[in-house]
């Protein structure tokens, strides 16, 4: 087999950092390089030519679910003309919502992402990535009424707990009470 392009090697390594943020996003951070690998069709052994370690990937992966959740606001914003209000509700509407819930993969990294980012080293780039994509989404957030960290605290806070209690009544009234105390005190 011979070496791949470095144009190929690029898409390699954008497809490799794509997979491991919605892996890490769905089932943490524990992935195995093995099992991640073989979800973004490459082998084990590529790994070592894009990364110096696991860990190098979780700071990548951390920074590019961050920049996928700026964008949505950022295209929240286009599609509702620049109006800030309407664009933070339409965001309230989709991550409070069941499919939100249900789907972390490609969901928003500040709930997806907590517990193992809390556990990392507070020297590593992730934890410094994360860090402040949660102050720039809270930022987003705010309102001229509400302050943008007790909004992400709800918002984060109602989406966990929804996971937890899938399948009970419980879950989507978690998921309903935040929205309605975010949406009608904002």
């Amino acid at each position: 087999m011979g070496r791949v392009s470095q144009a190929q090697a690029e898409e390699n390594r954008r497809r490799v950092v794509a997979t491991a943020s919605r892996l890490f996003r769905e089932q943490g951070t524990q992935v195995s390089v093995a099992d991640l690998m073989k979800a973004a069709g490459l082998t084990h052994g590529a790994f070592y030519k894009q990364f110096t370690s696991k860990e190098a990937l979780v700071d990548e992966a951390t920074a590019h679910a961050f920049t996928e959740l700026a964008q949505r606001y950022n295209a929240g914003l286009e599609r509702h003309d620049g109006e800030h209000a309407a664009a933070q509700r339409a965001l309230v509407d989709t991550y409070l919502s069941v499919e939100h819930r249900d789907d972390p993969a490609d969901g928003c990294p500040v709930a997806a992402l907590a517990t193992d980012i809390a556990r990392e080293g507070g020297e590593r780039e992730a934890r410094r990535v994360y860090t402040e994509g949660v102050a720039d989404f809270a930022d987003f957030l705010a309102t001229d009424d509400q302050d943008g960290i007790l909004r992400l605290c709800t918002l984060f806070g109602a989406l966990v707990l929804s996971r937890a209690t899938k399948g009970s009544p419980l879950s989507e009234e978690i998921l309903s009470t935040a929205h309605a105390a975010l949406t009608e005190a904002g």
